[in-house]
């Protein structure tokens, strides 16, 4: 047997140690990604961005936004998570990154819906970075307590300019999660506020049941008004993704903290429908999917109809998946791990808000 020289010895070893730290990082990577987004202080000595003054028009991505034909409604919308992490618990007002997604994915897709109802306005705000997503720790769910009180205060602002008319609330994901403190502690307790309140859209989100006051319930139909449309949505067949997303679910409790949904019923109102029924809903009532990732503010995008079938169980909108390039998996591992880069149910939600105030302006006039 041929005995190997020592530098056929070192190449081999190299070789054999490249391999291993590439398989390394093939199964670790979404672990050492992770980590790299963890800002390794605890949130109690963390010292957050400064507050935004939201009496000036930079502290909005969107203010009073309106297109041709938009009716009379004023919409508050609170976007999804856009910054990443790394230093910061939770992300500094003018990040230029996150920034750049919110105004080339996250407008033009969820808040897009919501252009034709009336007067689109969407906060900038503390935002708790996509790390404080991907962990249950504590500090993460301190950091995303934070941001409320940004949301409080635009609300706030918000109300000042618009005193009376119909209002409709929006959020997808993160915005979703603070619309439900947001309802239960300013809109619920305010009669005047709550008769107001066209609907409340919390889009990719769990909610509890129990979160949501008698006075503004989950929409059980359309001609429902003063109501919830709450979903957070999965895949038909992907069981194990639906699970993981139960168990790793968390709902504010009655301190303003996020605690695990420990066996509390989500609250699932199927956005092709417009209710809480369970029955599955054929694909030949959807209304439209689209991808408007890079439109500008008020293009409407080419609605693909009658593409996803649907059904609430178990607390989640079970769904089928369209067949269609624009809808495939893409971009970095961050980015696909936050609200997707395309809106299943834009027709749905477009012809579910005009619905509802089609409702309410009769019931007013």
């Amino acid at each position: 047997m041929k005995h190997l020289t020592l530098r056929q010895w070192i190449g081999y070893s190299g070789f054999v140690l490249v391999f291993l730290l590439t398989a390394a990082v093939a199964v670790w990577r979404g672990d050492i990604l992770r980590a790299a987004l963890d800002p390794q202080i605890p949130f109690q000595t963390y010292r957050p961005p400064p507050a935004p003054d939201y009496a000036q028009p930079s502290a909005w991505a969107l203010l009073d936004a309106r297109v041709q034909g938009s009716g009379a409604a004023n919409v508050f919308f609170v976007h999804s998570t856009t910054f990443d992490g790394g230093r910061d618990w939770n992300g500094a007002i003018g990040d230029k990154k996150a920034d750049a997604y919110l105004e080339r994915v996250v407008l033009p897709n969820y808040a897009g819906p919501f252009a034709r109802a009336g007067a689109v306005s969407a906060p900038r705000y503390r935002q708790a970075s996509l790390y404080t997503r991907l962990t249950l720790r504590d500090d993460a769910r301190e950091a995303r307590a934070f941001a409320y009180d940004d949301i409080l205060s635009a609300f706030d602002v918000w109300l000042g300019r618009h005193p009376t008319g119909p209002i409709v609330l929006a959020g997808v994901e993160q915005g979703a999660d603070l619309l439900d403190r947001l309802i239960r502690e300013r809109i619920a307790p305010d009669p005047a506020l709550r008769s107001r309140m066209v609907a409340a859209y919390l889009m990719d989100a769990i909610i509890a049941v129990e979160n949501l006051p008698a006075d503004t319930p989950p929409c059980a139909d359309r001609g429902q008004i003063h109501c919830v449309v709450a979903w957070s949505q999965v895949g038909a067949p992907d069981d194990a993704a639906a699970h993981r997303r139960l168990r790793r679910a968390t709902v504010w409790d009655e301190r303003g903290q996020f605690v695990d949904l420990a066996g509390r019923r989500p609250v699932c109102v199927n956005p092709v429908t417009g209710g809480t029924g369970e029955a599955r809903v054929p694909a030949r009532l959807h209304r439209g999917a689209t991808n408007a990732t890079g439109l500008e503010w008020g293009a409407r995008p080419a609605l693909m109809a009658r593409e996803v079938e649907t059904q609430c169980r178990d607390g989640l909108l079970r769904h089928s998946w369209p067949d269609l390039e624009s809808f495939k998996e893409r971009g970095s591992w961050a980015d696909r791990r936050k609200a997707r880069p395309y809106n299943l149910f834009y027709g749905d939600i477009e012809e579910d808000v005009a619905e509802r105030l089609a409702v309410y302006a009769a019931r007013a006039g």
